[in-house]
């Protein structure tokens, strides 16, 4: 029996992968940075069709975010599995470092985190050797200064995992594959064999990013250098390739005895990058004694065949990636994994009703709901209740890069309107009054185009046609995140304990 996975696997702003195999059961875990809860949690049987069955930072006294810019927070996590208990390395860049949390089951609940003492830099990762010690390899600016942005070293220490500290001497044992290279990080260290094997990201995030290798007999070295490498990269391709900035790469061997390898890249239209960085997975082979990448083709594949049995997940379709999201709050009791806020939510921000989701207005950030833009093109809606919105009181459908760019539609009680903000200038593109109950909203993207509508059950209509929203990419709007989208409600300084109740939202993927 075999599948076949379609690349990405994890479709949408899903970056920094990494992966931990256990028997037949495989688990990703990506960055979520500013995004509440943090570190989905992602489940597989045959590496094709993924579920997500729970966040591993899911309360506000793990993960404190405060009012950071959103792409900061957690970066670039690491799990793996020893004796029993599941471990979560990451960092949190808005407060405390380097962390470990830990769980018995990856479903959770996870332990509150582990700060590392001393444990400099970022992008951390776990080994457990066949003695039983544990070492933590990471990244931190070159020990003899650094001579130009990016000039770092990766490091190997052995770590107390069980008082979760530091122990013996720090070991720089790599700064990359190329002379003068920029940003070695997420690295990931290996025993395959004899060899101890260094995988690492280097060239920076973007159009230069890439994976290469090393390795040696001894933890802590020294280090061979690969002459292959980098021995996994897109930035060979041109500008125009369809599947760039492919790097920050994790290692693994299936219960079929294969190895795998999945890996961060986008997929930029017109060069531009709405979705941010996503999962990609390929087939790794060893050829004296050196992984190779999707031997003879040394690209992404659009398909993987892979040996194992069918999965199908037993979870509901809306925590599926590029599946269809459609919520009808009067009848829900709790909100998805796959539901998110922005930064650490209030106790009271939300609630569900017999009229549907009650969300508290913000008054210095609006209150914000949302999934993931998983797809090229979509359609998202909701429906908001008049009542309680004036005032100072505004609820809509935001599509969100970051709080300088995004472009959303608005109901203040009285009037409908578009906005587009670009580098915090908003521009209203069209308004229309309202005297209905019950609005609905819709935001409807074709690539890097987008229209607005709003109405009610009977009539819609558009606000805004074909904008050109390719300023919502990352290569305008910087940060490491991809667009979301969802509710989001605010409310004026007098009227700070106001709410909107929306009745339903609505996310459907297509195809582009």
């Amino acid at each position: 029996m075999s599948v076949t996975a379609v690349n990405p696997i994890l479709s949408g702003f899903y970056p920094d992968p990494t992966i931990c195999a256990v028997g037949d059961d495989y688990y990703i875990v990506n960055s979520s940075f500013c995004y509440f809860p943090g570190l989905p949690i992602m489940h597989s049987k045959d590496l094709a069709h993924w579920e997500q069955i729970g966040n591993a930072m899911d309360r506000n006294s793990q993960l404190p975010l405060a009012k950071d810019e959103v792409s900061r927070g957690l970066f670039a996590p690491t799990i793996r599995y020893n004796n029993g208990t599941y471990y979560l390395i990451c960092t949190n860049v808005t407060f405390g470092g380097n962390f470990i949390i830990t769980a018995k089951d990856p479903k959770g609940p996870w332990s509150e985190p582990h700060y590392i003492e001393g444990a400099e830099g970022i992008d951390p990762s776990l080994f457990f050797d066949d003695d039983g010690k544990c070492y933590y390899t990471g990244t931190h600016p070159n020990p003899d200064g650094c001579q130009y942005d990016g000039d770092w070293y990766i490091y190997t220490q052995e770590l107390d995992i069980e008082n979760f500290k530091l122990v013996g001497e720090c070991h720089n044992v790599w700064n990359g594959a190329m002379k003068g290279v920029h940003w070695p990080e997420g690295p990931h260290l290996y025993k395959i064999g004899e060899y101890y094997y260094i995988l690492h990201a280097e060239g920076g995030t973007g159009p230069n990013h890439a994976i290469s290798v090393a390795r040696s007999k001894n933890v802590f070295g020294p280090f061979e250098n690969n002459f292959n490498n980098p021995i996994f990269t897109h930035r060979h391709l041109g500008v125009e390739y369809p599947i760039k900035y492919v790097g920050h790469g994790d290692l693994f061997q299936a219960a079929n005895g294969e190895w795998y390898i999945i890996m961060l890249a986008v997929r930029p239209i017109d060069g531009k990058t709405t979705m941010g960085r996503e999962t990609f997975l390929a087939k790794v082979t060893f050829e004296e004694d050196w992984p190779v990448v999707n031997v003879g083709v040394g690209i992404l594949t659009k398909e993987v065949e892979i040996n194992l049995p069918e999965f199908k997940p037993e979870c509901t379709k809306d925590l599926t990636p590029m599946s269809e999201k459609n919520y009808n709050f009067t009848s829900m009791k709790e909100l998805p994994y796959s539901v998110l806020t922005l930064h650490n939510p209030d106790e009271d921000l939300w609630k569900l009703t017999d009229k549907g989701l009650a969300i508290k207005g913000g008054v210095k950030e609006p209150s914000y709901l949302c999934v993931r833009q998983d797809s090229h093109a979509f359609e998202a809606t909701c429906e908001v209740l008049r009542e309680g919105l004036g005032d100072g009181v505004k609820a809509g459908l935001i599509l969100f890069q970051n709080a300088k760019y995004n472009l959303r539609v608005e109901f203040d009680g009285c009037k409908g309107s578009a906005i587009l903000m670009n580098d915090g200038v908003e521009e209203v593109i069209d308004s229309m009054i309202m005297a209905e109950d019950k609005i609905s909203m819709f935001i409807s993207v074709k690539g890097l185009t987008a229209s607005l509508f709003i109405g009610n059950d009977q009539k819609v209509e558009p606000l805004a046609k074909n904008l050109d929203i390719s300023t919502l990419s990352t290569e305008v709007a910087g940060g490491f995140v991809g667009c979301t989208v969802g509710m989001y409600v605010t409310a004026g300084l007098d009227n700070k304990d106001a709410s909107a109740t929306f009745k339903s939202f609505s996310y459907h993927p297509g195809v582009y």
